[in-house]
């Protein structure tokens, strides 16, 4: 190929989300849309075509969406840049600078071996003890995000234990492996437990106004079955996805136990991290109870380690994904927060849902559960698909036949396995992007591939243990 096609390649590429745009945008807008939804959707769609394509990194695409959606006078200035100041933004920059302290002082590699020498012989033994512990410390957290917090530097460390490196191409498939089962087991955690993700609540109480009463418990028995078997089954598919190079460790377990003893006691530093990590997990775990605001004991907890010296602003300065993160993050959730509040999401879901009436309901079941996980493509937050579609969709179901705790339950648990559809399908999901350890490419590929195979695991295995557990 000649260096002139390539260029030639290039440029069609990069012009290809800007064509986009300009079609959608005069076309002719849907009756019952207002101009501002529709152009919204025409900005959206090709930032978010243009990643997919990889016509520009996603802070960059993230970046032109929202300067073009303020001087084309779609949105006005306070709503777009108004998501540098979402508390959910400020939660996942402020979980991630946290991290690092527990990297820095070495208490994420101490963990980290501890796991080695329990589960290590086998980075897929590592992957498994990714899956169990999330879903063991899951119905504590009723946050994802908080809880990708905790994850994520004990995932890091195990790479770096491991000699994994983002930016040597031969040593960063096995951080890439765990760091996406991470954000794998936190999408199918939070559908094991009601309380594991601030979405589970909310539709619960939308699928109350339709008469269907849903506890703690009938939660946990409806999904049992399905999300257990996604826990024993994903480890092993994403390792055949997206292999991590390095199969066996057998001494592995031994090499930790030495590093261990090199290490000694821990550190002062060691020290106040663990507690202050320690007393965060505990804020967040009781912050309904207790009245927290779940970013500000995050911000609280970056400011003691600051005051305390265990992270210093030299650290938070060599931090340069952090703020690329919060830049296309912040953009991005304003964007979708938009399309929501102007109708655009509640007026595609109820008409691709009314188009099924008089179909069978088996047949409408699948195809609502189908284009509800498909629509995730447009939304930066799982609360919000929740709150603009959840309902549309469950009545749709209703009155298509489907039973409707069939159709409750498909469309709560689809709310929690579709966030690795994108990396920005779920704020959760930010602090592992940021690690670096896979391109756009791959997380786009492994998202799609992942969500594909839950989707198919819940229709075949959940669909009849629901309507079993449910007689």
């Amino acid at each position: 190929m000649t260096e002139q096609t390539v260029g030639f390649r290039r440029y069609a590429t990069v012009a290809a989300p800007f064509a986009l745009a300009y079609a959608i945008w005069l076309m002719p807008i849907p009756a019952g849309l207002t101009h501002e939804a529709w152009h919204l959707f025409a900005i959206f769609a090709a930032a978010i075509f243009a990643v997919i394509i990889n016509a520009f990194p996603l802070l960059t695409a993230a970046l032109l969406a929202g300067a073009f959606a303020v001087l084309s006078g779609t949105l006005d200035p306070v709503k777009v840049f108004g998501g540098f100041g979402n508390a959910s933004v400020l939660l996942v920059v402020t979980a991630f600078l946290v991290a690092q302290a527990v990297v820095k002082c070495g208490l994420g590699k101490r963990i980290s071996l501890n796991v080695v020498k329990l589960f290590g012989k086998s980075t897929l033994g590592l992957a498994y003890s990714i899956f169990i512990t999330d879903a063991l410390i899951a119905p504590g957290f009723p946050s994802n995000t908080s809880r990708g917090g905790v994850l994520y530097p004990i995932i890091l460390s195990m790479a770096q234990s491991s000699g994994s490196e983002p930016k040597e191409e031969s040593k960063r498939r096995l951080g890439g492996y765990l760091m996406f089962c991470g954000m794998a087991s936190l999408s199918v955690s939070s559908a094991l437990w009601l309380t594991a993700t601030s979405a589970n609540p909310i539709g619960v109480s939308l699928a109350a106004e339709h008469g269907i009463n849903i506890t703690f418990g009938s939660w946990l028995l409806a999904a049992s079955v399905p999300t257990l078997a996604a826990i024993g089954l994903l480890p092993l598919l994403l390792y055949r996805l997206f292999p991590p190079g390095i199969d066996k460790t057998p001494d592995a377990p031994q090499a930790a136990r030495q590093a261990l003893q090199e290490m000694g006691p821990l550190s002062r530093d060691e020290w106040i991290t663990a507690a202050v990590f320690g007393l965060m997990v505990v804020a967040w775990i009781f912050a309904d109870a207790l009245g927290l605001n779940g970013t500000a004991v995050a911000i609280f907890g970056l400011g003691t380690l600051l005051a305390t010296q265990v992270l210093t602003l030299q650290d938070i300065d060599t931090q340069g994904g952090t703020l690329a993160t919060f830049f296309w993050l912040a953009v991005l959730f304003a964007l979708s927060g938009q399309l929501n509040e102007l109708g655009f999401m509640g007026y595609v879901g109820e008409r691709l849902a009314n188009g099924l009436g008089g179909v069978a309901w088996p047949v409408a079941y699948v195809t609502l559960l189908l284009l509800y996980v498909a629509m995730h493509y447009m939304f930066v937050s799982q609360s919000a698909q929740v709150l603009a579609l959840l309902g549309v969709f469950l009545g749709v179901g209703v009155k298509t036949g489907v039973p409707s705790h069939l159709m409750a339950f498909a469309l709560l648990f689809a709310s929690s396995y579709f966030s690795t559809l994108t990396p920005q399908g779920g704020s959760q999901n930010i602090i592992f992007v940021a690690s670096n350890y896979l391109t756009q490419r791959e997380l786009y590929r492994l998202g799609l591939l992942t969500t594909v195979f839950c989707t198919l695991l819940f229709l075949l295995v959940g669909t009849p243990w629901i309507l079993w557990v449910g007689q």
